[in-house]
């Protein structure tokens, strides 16, 4: 009898040991939380800027290094979906 091989996030989601499983949803959760409020902010702020403070703002390394920041970010969305499900499997694994 052969058996099918595991699906990539299937052979991920048995290899995680739940509760550092469960520490790392949080921590992702509270870190990709904290990332909303940081650019609802910064996006509150852009509004508030005259256009020649804007001009100067966007021309820093600082600005360049937060939209580089965000492009990184979006690019790891994938992983954090794929992330997500195989919790999301781990959780509907456990007994009641």
């Amino acid at each position: 009898m052969s058996e099918e091989p595991l699906a990539s996030g299937e052979a991920q989601a048995r290899d995680l040991d739940r509760s550092q499983a469960r520490l790392a949803y949080s921590i992702i959760s509270a870190l990709l939380e904290h990332t909303r409020v940081v650019s609802d902010l910064v996006a509150l702020m852009a509004q508030v800027l005259d256009e020649e403070t804007t001009k100067a703002l966007t021309n820093t390394p600082q600005w360049h290094a937060y939209l580089d920041s965000r492009r990184a970010m979006e690019r790891t969305r994938a992983e954090v979906e794929e992330f997500t499900d195989v919790m999301t499997r781990l959780g509907a694994d456990e007994p009641s």
